[in-house]
Parts: C-alpha cells; structure tokens; sequence
C-alpha cells in the first residue's frame, strides 16, 4: 500500500544525474563559508520527505560522489504520526535513502497539540534528543522560507533581530545541550528546487496540508506573496536581500550592545541567569536608543526569543523614577524561565522567580563547629570543614571553614597564672536577627539588623540571606562554659550569598586580619 501524496516517480539512483548550478554554487559557497566550522563534527539533515529536504538530500549525495562534499550527511526523519498517511511516509523516506546507499533514521515524536507550531517543538525535541553535542542539522529552507518568514514578523511588529529573518548558521541550545542549525539554501527560490526535483523525478511526499491556509505562514504563501510578486518580480529575492542586510546591521546593533552590558553589568552580583544586575547611574549615561538595545540584550540573553518592547519601555521608566519606592516589580514569563525585574537605589535586578523561592528557604539555624587544635597546626586541623546554609535541588550555599586559622586565637584562651593553652576553639554560625546589634568595621557604632539592611544598602529579597560568623572563647583550662563565666561569643563576620563584612571587635581585632578571615572562611555559591 502506497500513499497518493507521495508523487508517483519510481525510486532510483540519482547519483549520476546531472545536477542544478544555482543549488550547487549556493550550497558550495555555504559550505566554503562555514566548512572551518564544520570539521569533526557529525553532520545530519532533517529530511521529511518532502520536495525541500529530499532535493537537498539527493544534492548532498550527488557532490558526495563526485568529491565536492567531504561528507555524506545521515538522514533524520520525523513520524509525526499526525496523518493516517504517515508511516507510510517513513518507510518512503527509508526505501528512497537505502537506494541512495544514504544511512537514514526514522524517529517517532509525540505531539502535544494540533497545530503547526506544536508539531515544529515536538520535531525538533526528538531531534535535539538524537544528535550528540555540538552535531550539525542541515535544514533546506530557501528564499521564499525567508520572504515569508520577514513578513509575519512584519506583521507582527518585529524590530531589527526579528527582521533579520532566518539565519544559514545558528546554534541552537536547550539547558546544557547545543546543536548548530545550518541553512545553505536560503539564496535560491522555491520554483529553482521544484525544477530540480522535477528533473531528477524525486518521488517527494507532497503533504496537502502545506497549502491549507490554516496558519499565518501557509495563509501568507498562499494568499499573499502572489499579490506581492505581481508588483514586484523579484519580490522574493528582494525580501532575501533586506534579510541579509538587516542581519549585517544586527549584528552591529548587537555588538555595541554586548559591549553596552558588559561596561553596565555588576559583576560582583552576578549569577548567571538566576541574577543580573546592571549599574543604573552607567545606563543612564547612555544615549536612549542605546539603553533600549542594551535592555533587549540584558533581559533576553538567556531566552530564545526576545522581550516585547512594552516590557522595555516599563523597565527603562522603572530606572528613571526618582522616588525611593523600592516595591515596583515587573513581571516577564520567558519561554525557560519565568522573571522579576526589580530596582533597588541605583542597581538594577532581573531575577529569575526560581532563585526568588530559593532565598526564601529557611537557612541552618546554627552550627557550631568545636576544633582541637595544636599550636602548631598538624594535617588533620589544615582540612577545611564544609557548611550547607542553604541547599535546593537547583542552587547551594556553602561555607568552606578552615580550623587551623582558629590558633590564632591562642592568646586568648590561655590562663595567665601558668600560661596553659587551650587546645579547643568553637565557631559559631547563625542567621542575623533583626534585633542582634553588631558592628562593622567600617562603622562608628553598633547597629541593630534592621538598621543594617539599610546602611549595606541590602536589598528586601536578600535580607533573609545574612550570617553572622562568631568565635566563642571559652575557659582556657577547663574547656568548659560555666553559669559564672558564660562562654564569650565574639561575631567576627556577616556574609551574604554575594558579599561579606568584617565585624569590629576590641577582643580579636588585633589578630583578626583581613586576610586571616579570608583563610578562615570562604563563601561558596553555585547553580546545581
């Protein structure tokens, strides 16, 4: 049983046969201009069945056989299973290339929905799922692909980058996975491969939903680029062009705009794609058209697609106001992660809603690590003893404590009369209590919690992310803590998941440097 969309042509060699000029120099000069980029990489094309992909298959075994192509991609084809017609289809797809001698995989995808944009996702995921690492997907989408593809983001209000249509070579990334997407087609006409196929009589699989109108891209085919070529024969080709012109002048807009954020951005604050933050007086100092570039980059650099231009209006009106109201948030639902953009005094925060949950988890209570220590420090009280403040399945933080340091402490814990040394010291670590009154060293005076938010200029959704690391000193014979002679805790640090501040004390601050509390504990943050 066959199906009546496949075009009734007898399943042949075609490797012999001539092949077109305008397919083979397109496809060359591609391959000249992205060859460095393609070596030792796996090379795979995603062939439906139609008259587009099976045209670019049956090219690439042609230049295979006669040494023009270094490489003979391996075929990919989707099962939908959205047609009655369709394993059909795949068995097609499969005869045709085993007669090619063309090595060919048939893979079967689960579409959740209906439409053309549902079965586009489900295509690419159990395609991404096949390919390793960095493999290249050859695509067979041409000029009128691409004159079709600047009129809908026309229509719908596209700026520059979305204007810049559909790119011959782009790399293509979910979570850690990335794969390159490449087009050598986009410079010939749809009529330019039908002639071809014809030639070859290439029994494609000619779907009738193609020409259904049901979509903007199949309505626009359909309906309106006709109406356009009959003012313009070369319609097409023009379109083509303007593509490629605004695809130059992207890539300008998008390198100032890198340059922008990097010489804008925070660093210190930064994490990945959980926390951006930029410096609002720098933004500020930008001409307007090149804070609105740099916003789209800032906002978008971690999506596939780009915010609209309402978002980056609110977000620049957001770093204009001049009040102290430090409530305002805007909201973003990106297509991986959801946003809140926050402004806190002159800094800018766009904070992904999963890291917003993370900060509002409970950290440790406290922990009180007891080192025994000589005065000189032996290999057991060099290790560094690790501390979880807060852990998620997606992010962690961590102290890494290193006891040895603690000996300096010594003079401390020794009794005057037979100067007797203790070989115990204890660390404490604990959240900031709004109430607790502790000291900077850059302070005059003690300052409760709350009166500290505001002085370290933390901002609301951080508050709850302050340690305060204390020493404890204890009787330096007995080692013991005693109703008349409480332990004397002594706070020496308060850290933030992104900063840390060394606390004044008349008891150690002698012998507390900068630098033995930078060996004694290290604040650790990551993604998972």
């Amino acid at each position: 049983m066959t199906s009546s969309a496949i075009v009734p042509h007898p399943i042949e060699p075609i490797a012999a046969r001539p092949t077109d000029a305008k397919l083979e120099a397109a496809f060359l000069n591609s391959l000249s201009d992205y060859g460095a980029r393609l070596h030792g990489r796996r090379i795979w094309l995603a062939c439906s069945g139609g008259r587009d992909s099976l045209a670019l298959a049956a090219l690439c075994v042609q230049l295979y056989r006669q040494g023009k192509l270094p490489f003979l991609p391996q075929l990919l084809h989707v099962d939908h299973r959205l047609q009655a017609d369709s394993h059909h289809w795949s068995m097609h797809v499969a005869q045709w290339a085993q007669k090619q001698q063309l090595p060919c995989h048939v893979l079967q995808a689960q579409v959740n929905g209906h439409d053309e944009q549902a079965a586009r996702q489900a295509r690419y995921d159990v395609i991404r799922a096949h390919m390793n690492q960095d493999d290249v997907l050859l695509l067979a989408h041409h000029a009128d692909d691409q004159a079709e593809t600047v009129l809908m983001r026309l229509i719908q209000g596209a700026g520059v980058n979305g204007l810049s249509g559909i790119q011959p070579w782009r790399v293509q990334t979910q979570g850690a996975h990335r794969i390159i997407l490449w087009r050598p087609w986009l410079t010939v006409q749809r009529a330019d491969i039908s002639a071809y196929a014809t030639r070859l009589q290439l029994p494609y699989i000619d779907d009738p939903t193609n020409e259904t109108g049901d979509n903007v891209r199949s309505g626009l085919r359909r309906d309106i680029m006709p109406v356009l070529a009959k003012y313009n024969p070369n319609v097409i080709d023009n379109m083509a062009r303007s593509a490629q012109l605004l695809s130059d002048a992207e890539a300008t807009v998008r390198a100032q705009a890198i340059q922008d954020v990097e010489q804008t951005a925070i660093g210190s604050l930064q994490l990945s794609s959980a926390q951006r933050v930029l410096d609002i007086d720098k933004l500020a100092a930008l001409p307007l058209h090149r804070q609105r570039q740099l916003l789209h980059h800032w906002l978008g650099q971690d999506e596939p697609l780009p915010p609209a231009k309402q978002l980056i209006d609110d977000v620049i009106q957001l770093s204009q106001r001049c009040d102290h109201d430090h409530q305002t948030e805007l909201f973003w639902q990106g297509r991986k992660q959801s946003y809140t953009i926050h402004r806190y005094r002159q800094q800018l925060y766009r904070l992904s809603n999963e890291w917003l949950a993370w900060l509002k988890l409970p950290l440790t209570e406290q922990v009180e690590l007891t080192f025994h220590l000589n005065l000189v420090p032996d290999v057991a009280a060099t290790k560094s003893t690790l501390v979880s403040l807060r852990m998620s399945p997606d992010f962690m933080w961590q102290l890494h404590v290193t006891p040895n340091v603690l000996a300096q402490l010594s003079d401390h814990n020794s009794n005057s009369e037979n100067g007797e040394t203790a070989t115990k010291q204890v660390l404490k670590i604990a959240p900031l209590d709004r109430q607790q009154r502790i000291q900077t060293r850059q302070a005059s005076r003690p300052q409760s919690g709350k009166k500290l938010y505001q002085t370290l200029g933390i901002p609301l959704w951080l508050r709850e992310s302050l340690v305060v690391v204390s020493v404890v000193l204890e009787d330096g014979v007995t080692n013991e803590r005693t109703e008349s002679e409480p332990a004397k805790e002594i706070p020496i640090l308060l850290l933030s998941p992104f900063d840390s501040w060394h606390l004044s004390s008349a008891d150690l601050s002698s012998q507390l440097t900068e630098s033995l509390l930078s060996e004694l504990v290290n604040s650790y943050l990551s993604i998972q």
